[in-house]
């Protein structure tokens, strides 16, 4: 078993975490399956695609050895489409599956600054440079250009789903609109290929009680902060940092 959990993206690097994981449980000689176990809302559509492409990459490497997904509360967005990459998805009737969808959050805070008195005075080379920037007015050029990016990003994750689930899914026209589905009705649409937790799906499907953690530990110092406080070992992190030891303490 590996953990994947929280959002995805290149602060907390769990997206590496479970590389490493998955790949020295595939090492071990006595593993028979890989179930990563999924509670993660998504996130970076660059660091899902990473670990997408490392599943597959590790399935050609290991054929004989599958590499499932089980969902505990949800696996959206981000995870589904490095879940997609994986042998087998599992989920419970009521997890939260699929957000097949990107989505750009922005503002706009012209009327307000208006209001206020207040002006921008940015300066920038190159027309384009403040495309997104709240504090001017919408360049509908750029939103459209925005928008391109966006569809393009949805685009390769609809056809990495494709690629992973194939067959399985279902013709429907909300399949890829970014919604998301409980598993009862993610398992109609193919995106789920059977209901189940990591110790049922371990009985059940490969006839073993016998699992074993392999997710990567933090490190030494993340866990003394859960017990002495963020801000001293903080503080004794940048000093061991600054020292030069950049590897890890078991």
């Amino acid at each position: 078993m590996v953990d994947f959990k929280g959002v995805i993206d290149g602060d907390n690097k769990n997206y590496s975490t479970v590389i490493d994981g998955v790949t020295k449980a595939l090492k071990d000689k006595k593993t028979v399956a890989v179930l990563i176990r999924a509670n993660s809302p998504g996130g970076s559509p660059v660091y899902s695609d990473i670990l997408y492409n490392e599943i597959k990459r590790l399935r050609n490497v290991y054929p004989k050895i599958p590499i499932d997904f089980v969902v505990e509360e949800v696996c959206a967005s981000g995870c589904y489409y490095a879940a997609s990459a994986a042998s087998n998805i599992y989920a419970a009737p009521a997890s939260i599956v699929g957000s097949i969808g990107v989505i750009y959050t922005g503002f706009g805070a012209t009327d307000a600054m208006k209001k206020l008195g207040i002006d921008s005075r940015l300066l920038i080379s190159g027309k384009n440079k403040a495309m997104g920037y709240p504090f001017v007015p919408e360049n509908k050029d750029q939103t459209v250009m925005q928008q391109q990016m966006i569809d393009e990003v949805h685009q390769q994750f609809i056809d990495a789903v494709k690629q992973g689930r194939g067959k399985k899914l279902a013709n429907d026209p909300d399949l890829f609109s970014g919604r998301y589905w409980i598993g009862q009705d993610a398992s109609k649409l193919g995106l789920i290929d059977g209901y189940g937790t990591i110790a049922s799906i371990a009985r059940d499907q490969f006839k073993s009680e016998n699992i074993v953690d392999f997710t990567p530990d933090q490190d030494v110092l993340d866990k003394i902060s859960k017990k002495m406080g963020v801000g001293l070992v903080d503080s004794a992190k940048q000093a061991v940092i600054n020292s030069g030891f950049t590897g890890s303490i078991n």
